[in-house]
């Protein structure tokens, strides 16, 4: 027996969407006042603690996200979407990213909790992501009236196959700074504090990337987890980088260089790229140099990140049709979209780019994603957490 005196429950939904999986919460659900809600938060995850044991939290930052969901604020929208990527480490959760994974699964929750009413053949969610202020169309498949689970679409870093959802990000570009270049410059150059210098194209499509070509560090560009998570020299000087093109371009202070880290600023995100070359996966898939058009390799809190994130994978698709640009200096063609060979396979990313003035237009990027609720019932914290003032 729960002694409800001493436990407080909310309703608590686990779903997995693209290859990020978290929770959805409800914003009606979870204390009005931020910082109690974050605790609340927190604690239902079990951090910071790096392995959650204690909490329904995954123990890795791809299966630490979070969904506050609740009706739409926006007059187009049929729900609102606020990400958070609960930390491991620390006691803190970061609203300034988001995540172009798990809106699937915010998606599919909003059709199967009835946010939208159910249209053959495809029903159209749009999703108001409160982090960047942005109109994410998904594209939902129906017959009969009803949501089509089942389906021969396969996403590398996921097991299986299921029904396609297209998740389409509308006027994506300039989502932090205002330009999808925010230095204007396809190509920049940084300097560290040793005096190395580093070229980098920033792109600010969705989320802010900062990317550089692997062979600047030495790497072919197709090392997987293992070798690149073990060369703690290469990730100081990475995170480095991302620190300089973060005070270049504002998106961090430059008197707060010395006490920044991926968790009290995660953007701008680093990517390495590299032109088309093949290589073995993290499960011994063999990538044909045909079946791709660059390869990549994306840093996430720290370390390389299992697969690669829908919203780098966008930022890299827009830089790979502004001419200049490391990825477009790289790639080996580009039609509506590309294919990005990162250690778990191939991501495809569709992006409509043009210039208008001294600024590069990204009207609509789109990709394909699965999502599936696992488990929905009750999360249980402590009613001493409700009472911290």
């Amino acid at each position: 027996m729960y002694d409800y005196d001493q436990n407080y429950k909310i309703p608590t939904v686990i779903m997995r969407g693209g290859t990020s999986k978290g929770l959805i919460l409800r914003r009606v659900d979870l204390p009005s006042n931020q910082i109690l809600r974050d605790e609340v938060i927190l604690r239902i995850y079990g951090s910071p603690d790096p392995n959650q044991i204690d909490g329904l939290g995954g123990g890795t930052s791809l299966s630490s996200k979070l969904a506050i969901v609740g009706p739409p604020s926006h007059p187009k929208a049929h729900i609102d979407y606020t990400f958070g990527q609960v930390s491991l480490e620390k006691k803190f959760i970061d609203y300034n990213v988001t995540c172009g994974n798990f809106v699937t699964a915010v998606a599919l929750y909003a059709a199967e909790e009835g946010y939208v009413p159910l249209k053959d053949p495809v029903t159209y969610v749009n999703i108001y992501n409160t982090n960047t202020k942005k109109i994410i169309v998904a594209e939902i498949p129906v017959k009969n009236g009803q949501i089509q689970y089942n389906g021969d679409f396969v996403i590398d870093g996921v097991p299986g196959s299921s029904s396609r959802i297209m998740i389409n990000f509308l006027d994506s570009w300039g989502t932090f700074t205002g330009k999808t270049l925010p230095t204007s410059n396809p190509i920049d150059t940084v300097r560290l504090m040793d005096g190395r210098k580093f070229e980098v194209s920033i792109v600010d499509c969705v989320n802010v990337v900062v990317m550089v070509k692997a062979q600047d560090f030495g790497l072919q560009g197709i090392e997987l987890n293992n070798e690149i998570n073990a060369n703690r020299e290469l990730l100081h000087v990475l995170e480095e980088i991302r620190i300089e093109s973060g005070i270049m371009i504002g998106l961090i202070k430059e008197e707060d260089r010395e006490n920044i880290n991926q968790t009290t600023h995660a953007l701008p995100k680093i990517a390495m790229v590299s032109a088309p070359s093949e290589y073995m996966t993290n499960d011994h898939k063999f990538i044909k140099i045909e079946e791709i058009d660059i390869v990549a390799r994306y840093i996430s809190m720290g370390s390389l990140h299992r697969a690669y994130a829908v919203s780098g994978a966008i930022a890299l698709s827009a830089a790979s049709k502004i001419p200049g640009t490391i990825p477009n200096q790289l790639v080996s063609s580009v039609g509506s979209g590309i294919r990005i060979g990162h250690p778990s396979g191939v991501l495809y990313v569709e992006t409509t780019v043009e210039r208008e003035g001294d600024n590069w237009i990204v009207s609509r990027a789109a990709i394909g994603r699965t999502a599936r609720r696992l488990m929905e019932g009750y999360a249980y914290i402590p009613v001493s957490v409700l009472q911290k003032s």
